[in-house]
């Protein structure tokens, strides 16, 4: 059987952004990735750079991911920069990621989250784990509704990110398909 895919976002899981502000959590560093771009000055003339994004990870997380048996995947607003700025610092190599195309930040009228449906069509009925800050029962209720095979969605509270308890719980979904009766 081919190993089930894991789904990464960066923001929340990977990246604590709403822990407090005036200290990075323990294990993790700061990177800074500049923003593209910045805005008019009002004046016609240069453009106002933009502060850099703060983003904190740790670097262990990376070790940590690549021994679950998954195949690992960004599903994140990142999409492929997170192969520039995140992967290095957690010691992953490129990675794939889900293309949201024209669906990016656009709110569904079911209230369902937009990656949703995108990661499942990615998934195409290969065992999936999905890590993420935004899951809500409604995105439970359409993964079972419409993914064929076994999938466990870990909502990850995005002041803390990804803690032991969630790696344990990823690595015994891996486990479980190895046995005839998969976790849905």
């Amino acid at each position: 059987m081919n190993r089930p895919l894991l789904f990464l976002d960066v923001d929340g899981p990977l990246n604590p952004y709403a822990a407090k502000p005036e200290k990075h959590p323990d294990g993790y560093i700061t990177l800074r990735v500049p923003q593209d771009g910045g805005t008019p000055d009002g004046r016609g003339g240069l453009l106002a750079r933009r502060r850099p994004l703060r983003v904190w990870l740790n670097p262990g997380h990376g070790r940590a991911l690549l021994q679950l048996g998954y195949e690992l995947c960004w599903a994140t607003t990142w999409m492929d920069d997170a192969n520039r700025w995140i992967a290095p610092v957690l010691g992953l190599p490129e990675l794939p990621s889900v293309d949201f195309g024209d669906v990016l930040f656009q709110d569904r009228p079911d209230g369902v989250h937009w990656k949703t449906d995108p990661l499942v069509d990615y998934a195409n009925g290969r065992p999936f784990a999905w890590v993420d800050d935004e899951q809500s029962d409604l995105d439970l209720a359409y993964v079972t509704s419409h993914h064929r095979g076994p999938w466990l969605l870990r909502h990850v509270n995005p002041r803390i990110g990804l803690r032991d308890d969630d790696f344990r719980a990823l690595a015994a979904f891996a486990r479980s398909l190895d046995t005839p009766q998969a976790m849905d």
